[in-house]
């Protein structure tokens, strides 16, 4: 009877466990398939502000002098005097004396050139003398009114001693420049450039001892497109009162910001054949402040300047930062108040700039335009804005498909 009590045991133990299991298993709740609920893209946005816009259109140029010239002898003969300030870099006031010319042959030449005048002026005094003797005889010898002739007058002697006479007068205002073009004079106010005569050095007329940069005006070249030009008011150069926009040139200079100011007087009135801009010239007025202090600092030839133009103004604009408008010239709007859907508008741009686009039409005041990037936007599309109440999607997703959200703007 043990026996048989060993044997069944483990058999019933066996069948009670089997038991125990099957009911554990049945009255298990199933696992829940498909992962977590997921929630619309956060997203960012900027509502549609129309207004008056005033443009400025940027350009970039260098500065040169809107006067240079090469100082040149127009006399021969040696330097005999050379002005301090007659190196690189020297300023000087219109009229000052640069170079001077060894004088000592052009003073002779004046002096005999003197000699001559009055040489002539006896001679033009001897023969009216001997004109008024001659008329006399003729009186004397002739009765009535008989015309006496021109040569029995000496007039053709006369007219001679005057033109030896305008001749010498001549040669003496020659004379005279030539020695007063012993000094080289600067012909307006600026700074020399470049030297090229010394102190003994022989210069022969024509000789380029110089070059001089006019320091009254400044100007400075800049490219503009079509587009550029057509938010522009340039003068047309027809009338001499016309005021062109105001320019502000900026530049870095030891590490800060400096501006200087400007105003656009013309275009050059050609376009580019190679890089197809028309350039408009920009002027800056004392430039050194050589006249008082105009600007902070002064703006140096040859430096390299941004410039931004002050252009026209538009009515009813929008602006908007350039990633928000895509290539194909439309955006993305956030339309409902709740659902917060995605739709896409075509719109007209007016300009786009390096970090903005202007928008003139196809877009209505208060409007909400999408401005996170995300990867595949759709018409329909829900998302969520900053401040929104969190509510899942209906939609959930299966245990095979991607859980997180990868989009750009979306939960971290």
């Amino acid at each position: 009877m043990a026996s048989k009590k060993r044997i069944f045991l483990p058999v019933i133990i066996l069948v009670l466990a089997l038991v125990i299991a099957f009911v554990l298993a049945s009255s298990r709740t199933p696992p829940q398939r498909g992962g977590p609920e997921r929630l619309p893209v956060l997203v960012e946005y900027q509502e549609v502000e129309i207004k008056d816009q005033a443009f400025r259109v940027p350009a970039q140029g260098s500065v040169k002098p809107k006067y240079d010239t090469d100082l040149v002898a127009e006399v021969s003969g040696q330097v005999v005097y050379v002005a301090d300030k007659f190196v690189a870099g020297g300023f000087f006031e219109a009229g000052d004396v640069m170079l001077r010319i060894d004088p000592s042959d052009y003073e002779t030449a004046r002096q005999e050139a003197q000699a001559n005048v009055a040489q002539a002026e006896a001679q033009v005094a001897e023969e009216r003398a001997l004109s008024q003797v001659a008329e006399t005889e003729w009186r004397s010898i002739q009765e009535g009114d008989i015309e006496i002739p021109a040569l029995g007058l000496r007039e053709p002697q006369l007219a001679s001693a005057m033109a030896n006479l305008q001749s010498a007068e001549a040669r003496l205002a020659q004379s005279e420049r030539n020695l007063q073009r012993t000094n080289i004079r600067a012909p307006f106010s600026g700074v020399l450039q470049q030297k090229q005569a010394n102190l003994g050095q022989y210069v022969g007329t024509g000789s380029v001892v110089g070059r001089l940069y006019g320091t009254d005006v400044a100007e400075v070249r800049l490219p503009l497109t079509d587009l550029d030009l057509a938010l522009l008011d340039i003068p047309t150069g027809l009338r001499a009162d016309e005021a062109g926009p105001a320019v502000t040139l900026s530049s870095q200079i030891s590490g800060r910001q400096q501006l200087w100011q400007a105003s656009v007087v013309r275009t050059e009135g050609v376009l580019d054949a190679t890089s197809q801009v028309t350039y408009a010239v920009a002027e800056v007025q004392d430039p050194y402040n050589r006249q008082g202090p105009s600007h902070e600092i002064p703006l140096a030839f040859g430096r390299f300047v941004e410039a931004q133009i002050e252009g026209i103004t538009l009515a009813d604009m929008v602006e908007l930062p350039r990633y928000a408008v895509h290539s194909g010239g439309f955006v993305w709007i956030i339309s409902g108040d709740e659902e917060r859907i995605l739709e896409r508008r075509e719109v007209e741009v007016q300009r786009r700039d390096r970090h903005t686009v202007f928008i003139r039409a196809g877009l209505e005041a208060g409007e909400k335009v999408l401005l996170t990037q995300l990867d595949n936007p759709l018409p329909g599309q829900r998302v969520r804005l900053p401040g929104d109440e969190v509510e899942p999607a209906e939609e959930s997703m299966d245990d095979d498909s991607v859980q997180p959200d990868t989009q750009n703007g979306g939960d971290d």
